[in-house]
């Protein structure tokens, strides 16, 4: 897996328990899947489709450094399939897992589109 994007921890990015909160993690994900799709299908029209259990394994405060890794699972006709993880820079715990994030690739008239991919384009 490749850590695409590292995020620093602030007050801002904090829950009432003092910890990151969830849906900032979860917005930062969607996004930074939503680029690595994009870059993988060459195209920018692509949504989000599913996302599966997200499993949060323990949790990030104030100061810390996260990194946000994604990798092909599989392409399908129309779609991309990730894997993620979010990590702490320095001790490398794990902050949470997906096992699956789709991304379909939309025509102009938002109808899911072939993309004709196969192979997982470094980028």
């Amino acid at each position: 897996m490749k850590f695409h994007t590292r995020k620093w921890i602030k007050p801002g990015d904090l829950n009432p328990n003092g910890s990151l909160f969830g849906g900032s993690l979860l917005q930062w994900i969607d996004e930074e899947a939503a680029i690595y799709a994009i870059g993988q299908l060459e195209s920018n029209h692509v949504v989000t489709k599913y996302i599966s259990e997200i499993n949060f394994v323990s949790s990030a405060k104030e100061g810390d450094i996260i990194e946000l890794g994604l990798e092909v699972a599989s392409f399908g006709r129309t779609s991309v399939t990730l894997r993620s993880e979010v990590r702490n820079l320095i001790t490398k715990s794990t902050i949470l897992k997906i096992d699956k994030l789709v991304f379909v690739l939309l025509d102009t008239d938002g109808s899911p589109k072939a993309h004709g991919k196969t192979e997982v384009k470094v980028i």
